[in-house]
């Protein structure tokens, strides 16, 4: 089961430059005080972000990775459902073949209130980059 797949995370609408996610509010995802934790607000905005860098992957030749996240609360959710939406803002590309896309975030509740807003970047890597770095040599080899 996948991370997003354990937390309920669904994804009505997903392209390349559009990604809307819906994460239901239940008890596994509010703090102590019962409201939704930031944590899981943030974890919903990266999804988004990072599908929609994934769907402009080659994964024959590519890896992406969500690398940043910048994202301000600015209401607590109690109930319902939270939606999120990233909209890629734009694309940097490097000498090194990698490839930035920035993201922008947010996440609202049933009524349209934002609940938290930023800015998500995602990298997408050439493989074989990610398979020489050798933070990963005490890693299980899940590349070869």
């Amino acid at each position: 089961m996948s991370f997003n797949e354990l937390l309920g995370i669904t994804f009505p609408e997903a392209s390349g430059t559009l990604v809307r996610g819906e994460l239901p509010i239940t008890d596994a995802i509010r703090q102590p005080y019962g409201f939704v934790h930031g944590g899981a607000t943030i974890t919903l905005l990266e999804a988004v972000a990072s599908l929609g860098t994934g769907l402009q992957t080659d994964l024959s030749r590519e890896l992406s990775f969500g690398v940043n996240v910048n994202v301000t609360h600015r209401k607590s959710g109690v109930d319902g459902t939270l939606h999120g939406e990233a909209a890629l803002d734009r694309e940097e590309k490097s000498s090194k073949g990698y490839r930035k896309l920035f993201w922008n975030v947010c996440a609202r509740d049933d009524a349209g209130d934002v609940i938290s807003e930023g800015v998500v970047m995602c990298m997408i890597v050439p493989r074989q980059a990610a398979i020489d770095n050798p933070h990963l040599e005490s890693s299980p080899n899940i590349f070869r």
